[in-house]
């Protein structure tokens, strides 16, 4: 409980530090007298950078502890005897002759007896415990002595290794807490001041609209493209839209250029900061159509679509195990939390590791999810695919359909996992096709891909909503309409813009 009230902790602190940073980046901005230089020794930036620096050694001294183990330790093993002698040999006649001049014989009888438990291998048991019978009289016993005990100290190891697990989580919880303090100090102190010439070319041109252009920083970051502040207002008591100043901005800059996410839409006459930046190459246009298995009424199929900040649009679909009230919550924590993540600007792969730790340290029995996202950057097209236990993606162009399969295990199983991984560019009137297991499990085993390939291929619709209902209709007719497992389809179209 400790270790996931901790894992809690960290991530509400990630989540905090990244909107602290838009906070305090504002802040600077609408300084009214003050005009802050940027440099890459500011002293604060040095004090975050050390913070994270503190958290990083504190989660390398927790990856230096003992990992996990597999089998009993040869210490485990003799206290196994050890406990054995005292319960069964201590009152015995035959002690003397046993443990005496037999020592060394009944102890290597006893290690590859626990060995031979431990393996499950009953054959290798039977034949230890009959070499035994020639110095012991009471080897059946003495057996089921020993494996009481055995499942003592087995039971000690998986709470031991249960404890290791939560450790490694908070410890990578802490490593990810120390990257994004750091990302936060390149952030915040990342902006400077626009070149005086691109500062005066830009009060003429917004001068001729009746702004009065006050600040300009610009910040240029991620595969060159262009980030820009104007602090501005109007005079006259007129009001421009935000969507005409970037269009200005777009002739200046010689790239098209648009007001960012949750900026303000109309300037007016008083100053105010407005983000810009360099307009995406793609937008997305989606839809979904779900089936709740016979006999449920809540479905454990969870998914989400989303576009950030850095022209990422992201699509997640989790499926808990079963289906049902537990299922459903089990997969709304999932992209729940992948949604606040990969808002606040983690990788896919970062994002889905945090949520996977949360879910150990939750170490609900038996309870895990499906981890399936695509992101899509839309100005390059390329869509990178993440998954964890889920169903195959579908890439549909023009008169081919390709699909993005995984074999790894669902998020929440265990600490170390291994996420399957993959990259494809995509074009103009592309189609992502992402499903649930519960969709391919209704048709022909063994041929659920090349089915599923065939019916998209048979789609003529163009409506991302048609297409997803078009295929879970077609899917029902294999299972004689109706739905043994709760059913998720998601189609995304990709268009030039």
């Amino acid at each position: 409980m400790q270790e996931w009230m901790i894992a809690m902790l960290v991530i509400s602190m990630l989540l905090i530090l990244r909107d602290m940073a838009k906070t305090i980046l504002a802040g600077h901005m609408h300084k009214k007298k003050n005009r802050y230089e940027f440099c890459e020794n500011h002293p604060q930036k040095d004090k975050v950078v050390r913070y994270a620096d503190s958290f990083q050694k504190l989660a390398d001294t927790f990856y230096g502890m003992p990992y996990r183990k597999e089998y009993l330790s040869s210490g485990q093993i003799e206290k196994i005897l050890q406990d054995t002698t005292e319960d069964m040999c201590s009152r015995c006649y035959h002690k003397e002759i046993c443990w005496g001049q037999n020592t060394e014989t009944m102890k290597k009888g006893g290690e590859a007896l626990i060995r031979a438990i431990e393996e499950g291998n009953e054959e290798e048991e039977e034949a230890v415990r009959c070499r035994l019978a020639e110095l012991c009289c009471h080897s059946v016993q003495y057996l089921e002595i020993v494996r009481e005990n055995f499942l003592k100290e087995k039971q000690n190891l998986i709470w031991s290794n249960r404890m290791i697990e939560n450790r490694l989580a908070v410890a990578q919880q802490l490593t990810e807490t120390a990257r994004i303090m750091g990302t936060v100090a390149e952030d915040l102190y990342d902006i400077s001041p626009a070149e005086p010439d691109l500062q005066d070319n830009l009060k003429k041109i917004l001068k001729k609209k009746h702004i009065l252009l006050k600040n300009t920083w610009v910040m240029d970051k991620v595969e060159g493209r262009r980030q820009m502040f104007l602090t501005m207002k109007t005079k006259n008591g007129k009001c421009v839209s935000v969507t005409e100043i970037a269009r200005m901005l777009s002739g200046l800059c010689e790239c098209a250029m648009t007001s960012a996410q949750d900026s303000r839409c109309i300037v007016n006459n008083e100053y105010h900061t407005v983000h810009f930046v360099e307009d995406v190459s793609y937008q997305v246009i989606y839809g979904a159509s779900k089936l709740t298995r016979e006999e449920e009424k809540i479905s454990g199929d969870n998914y989400i679509f989303s576009q950030n900040e850095g022209g990422r649009f992201v699509m997640c679909l989790s499926d808990g195990m079963g289906s049902g009230v537990d299922a459903c919550r089990e997969s709304e924590t999932v992209v729940e939390l992948l949604e606040q993540f990969l808002e606040s600007g983690f990788s896919q792969e970062t994002a889905a590791r945090m949520v996977n730790s949360a879910l150990v340290l939750k170490g609900r029995e038996g309870m895990f999810s499906t981890v399936d996202i695509c992101a899509l950057d839309l100005y390059t097209g390329v869509c990178s695919f993440l998954k964890a236990g889920a169903a195959s993606t579908f890439i549909k162009r023009d008169h081919w359909v390709e699909a993005v399969s995984s074999e790894s295990l669902a998020a929440g199983l265990m600490q170390q996992i291994d996420f399957d991984t993959a990259s494809r560019k995509l074009y103009h009137g592309d189609y992502l096709i992402m499903m649930t297991d519960g969709v391919l499990d209704a048709l022909p085993i063994e041929r659920e891909e090349a089915t599923m390939k065939e019916i998209i291929m048979d789609i003529q619709e163009e409506n991302p909503r048609e297409i997803s209902r078009g295929i879970l209709e077609r899917v029902l007719g294999y299972s004689d309409y109706r739905a043994k497992d709760d059913m998720t389809v998601l189609v995304a179209g990709i268009l030039r813009k």
